[in-house]
């Protein structure tokens, strides 16, 4: 009834999610969108946005382990921003200094995620340890994207 399917979803619906569904599945989107991310962590840095750029550091590590998930899984990613949940679906052996960064990096984008003590984010996220994230943000962008 109502131009239904058995499943309840329209023929024009059902199309459109076939369409979203496969706009999820194109990893080389996502690697490409991790790397515009990474960017903008460094335009976020050199405009001195510290914060922001953990923040993009984390968007884009993130979107680069759904990228992988496509690759090796041939699956859809799922939606979650825990870089650990995403590392563990595809059985992905870190080095031990990478995985300490994304244990870091996934602990502390929570606060860059959600409102917090503006103060306290800008004097705990000072240039010194926002360039060094960046930097091991920029070294696992490379190296995932390598697997």
């Amino acid at each position: 009834m109502w131009g239904e399917d058995a499943g309840g979803v329209t023929g024009k619906a059902n199309k459109q999610l076939k369409q979203l569904q496969t706009k999820y599945m194109d990893k080389d989107e996502w690697f490409k969108q991790a790397d515009y991310d990474m960017e903008t962590a460094e335009f976020m840095f050199k405009g001195e946005r510290y914060f922001y750029t953990v923040f993009m550091c984390h968007l884009s590590i993130e979107k680069a382990l759904k990228g992988l998930i496509i690759q090796k899984n041939k699956e859809a990613p799922p939606k979650t921003h825990n870089l650990l949940y995403l590392i563990e679906i595809i059985d992905l052996e870190l080095p031990e200094d990478m995985y300490d960064f994304v244990f870091t990096l996934n602990r502390v984008s929570v606060l860059t995620r959600y409102p917090d003590n503006l103060q306290r984010m800008l004097n705990e996220y000072n240039m010194d340890i926002t360039e060094k994230m960046l930097g091991k943000g920029k070294e696992l962008l490379k190296w995932l994207k390598s697997k």
